[in-house]
């Protein structure tokens, strides 16, 4: 499988969840651009690193697909528009009466919104939103109504190459910046809603931490800090079926699960290797314990924590079953067609009930590729 050519370094992949729309797909990019004062630095992996040199610029493409079965790569190219680097995007969950409308973030500071219209099949620039000053990067987003979509926005969260988080809401014109906070002592990778209850964020970075936050009161100090990683956090995300659960993934190539209402311990931790940059709960209720990762050295996984889930569910330890010990994960599934570091990853929504596989996508950043397969 050669996979398509998204010509730039591909980071970043997101699924449309619009009702009708199920088909459609975003992948972004990020390119660094040589210049002549450059040269001491060819032949460095720049990767997502925040630490580029100002002389070098980023550039960035929204690429937009449709996936096609009879088509060669079961998708086909619909647009693609330029951006600065793109470094995350996420689609907010609007009623079906609303165009579905995709935040992206970018290494120029700024969110801007893209609507998709489904009856010209392409995407629209609505708005853009300054975060922060051109030479602070935009490295994570998130919308706060995964669970219920709204016909007008949900809340954003932006986490800052500068340690910060920023917090966006809602007004007439679209979205405004509400607050900037100081959060981390290095970059925070992720910064992530708890999708059961919306006052709340958390967010983790290199500074090996993940920290919860209460946005009705100051911004100024944690409502916890959890130190007990090996190394940064890079990827946080609220589960959208199971309340009080959250993974968690990290450099160390590790993906815990936590019960929110105990930050503090994991209740199990997976070993999926590679260093696990995006995780992503399977959006059906019927297969609730399924998790996507993006494991940047070591391919894609399905990782599978099925004991934790369902009445009885045990969130200290192992189950047995036919008097054996269960384990509390394993991976279900790997996809290894990608020849560097595994970025970006998303389920279809469209299908995919129990015992039904998905349709996955699936970017990777140095041989920029694009791949769909099923799992």
């Amino acid at each position: 499988m050669k996979g398509f050519d998204t010509v730039y370094p591909a980071d970043s992949v997101e699924f449309c969840p619009g009702s009708g729309s199920e088909s459609i797909f975003v992948c972004g990019t990020y390119k660094l651009e040589e210049s002549p004062d450059s040269s001491s630095h060819q032949g460095e992996e720049p990767g997502l690193s925040p630490a580029t040199p100002r002389t070098q610029r980023r550039l960035g493409k929204c690429l937009v697909f449709e996936t096609k079965q009879d088509e060669e790569y079961g998708f086909r190219q619909l647009q693609e528009f330029s951006l600065p680097a793109i470094l995350d995007m996420k689609w907010c969950h609007r009623s079906p009466s609303a165009n579905p409308l995709l935040g992206i973030a970018d290494s120029e500071g700024k969110v801007t919104l893209h609507e998709w219209l489904q009856s010209e099949r392409r995407m629209e620039q609505v708005s853009s939103i300054t975060c922060a000053d051109p030479d602070i990067l935009c490295l994570s987003l998130d919308w706060s109504n995964r669970r219920s979509p709204t016909s007008t926005l949900g809340s954003l969260v932006v986490s800052l190459s500068n340690g910060s988080l920023c917090l966006l809401q809602p007004d007439r014109s679209g979205l405004s910046v509400i607050n900037t906070w100081a959060a981390h002592d290095y970059e925070p990778w992720i910064a992530a809603w708890d999708y059961w209850n919306t006052n709340i964020i958390y967010s983790g970075g290199d500074d090996l931490k993940m920290k919860g936050w209460d946005i009705r009161e100051e911004l100024t100090k944690p409502t916890f800090v959890n130190k007990r990683f090996e190394a940064g956090v890079t990827t946080i995300q609220s589960h959208p079926q199971v309340e009080h659960v959250i993974a968690v993934g990290s450099y160390d190539s590790t993906v815990s699960l936590f019960d929110t209402r105990n930050p503090l311990k994991p209740f199990t931790t997976a070993q999926v290797g590679g260093g696990a940059w995006r995780v992503k709960w399977h959006p059906s209720p019927t297969r609730k314990q399924d998790l996507l990762v993006a494991c940047m050295h070591d391919g894609f996984k399905i990782v599978r924590f099925a004991p934790f889930f369902g009445e009885g569910a045990n969130m200290e330890g192992g189950e047995r079953e036919g008097g054996r010990e269960w384990e509390s994960w394993e991976v279900v599934k790997r996809f290894d067609e990608h020849e560097s570091l595994a970025y970006g990853v998303d389920w279809s929504f469209k299908g995919g009930g129990e015992g039904e596989e998905s349709v996955i996508a699936s970017a990777s950043f140095y041989d920029h590729k694009l791949h769909l397969w099923k799992g």
